[in-house]
């Protein structure tokens, strides 16, 4: 197993790094929060997870060894494979998580797209005993971090636009432009479907 990759960031896309190590490109998916944290040319370690199938190997990548570890508990659960565990993991903390599972917290699980109502109750029964509880001191400030989730979603997209080597007015006006789709969201916004679209209207004005 590849625990993780160190070294420079060589390229920046809407779901993916690719990392040098050892003069080799590493691919490493990764999701829109751990993307946050990178810049090209800055030295970076993604905590790894690598996923085997018979046709392909993919390394996915994390912010730190508690998103890789809860990353690969939730595939414990069936019919949980390695994009919707990283779908739980861009809409959710791993303390978010763990503290929607322990209290059965169906609306927080339905938030991640691609769960319904149902599957939402066989992931509590399922991994109620796998993930544990929340990480943070006492429950009522785990709920608290958890409700405040992660950052806004036009910042957070901002970012990830000015990361790729956009000027801030540039990324502004993506934002701007994709606004609608994201509001024509429920729940909490998907950020890679958002960077994506934002690239394309980039792409279109040049």
């Amino acid at each position: 197993m590849i625990a993780f990759v160190s070294g420079p960031v060589a390229a920046l896309g809407p779901t993916s790094a690719v990392v040098e190590v050892g003069g080799i490109g590493m691919a490493v998916q990764c999701t829109p929060h751990t993307l946050l944290t990178l810049r090209i040319g800055e030295q970076a370690r993604i905590a790894t997870s690598l996923v085997v199938r018979e046709d392909s190997l993919t390394l996915y990548g994390f912010a730190d060894d508690d998103e890789r570890q809860t990353f690969e508990l939730l595939q414990t659960a069936s019919g949980v494979g390695p994009r919707l565990a990283q779908a739980m993991l861009a809409t959710l903390s791993p303390d978010a998580l763990r503290l929607a599972v322990s209290t059965a917290d169906e609306k927080a699980l339905t938030a991640v797209p691609g769960i319904g109502k149902k599957g939402a109750q066989k992931l509590i029964l399922e991994l109620k005993d796998r993930l544990g509880q929340p990480l943070g001191t006492g429950t009522l400030g785990a709920q608290r971090r958890a409700a405040a989730g992660p950052p806004p979603w036009t910042e957070q997209l901002h970012t990830a636009l000015v990361g790729l080597g956009y000027q801030p007015r540039e990324a502004e006006e993506a934002v701007e432009a994709v606004t609608p789709q994201a509001e024509a969201q429920e729940g909490v916004p998907e950020i890679g479907p958002l960077l994506r679209a934002a690239l394309q209207t980039l792409n279109r004005t040049k």
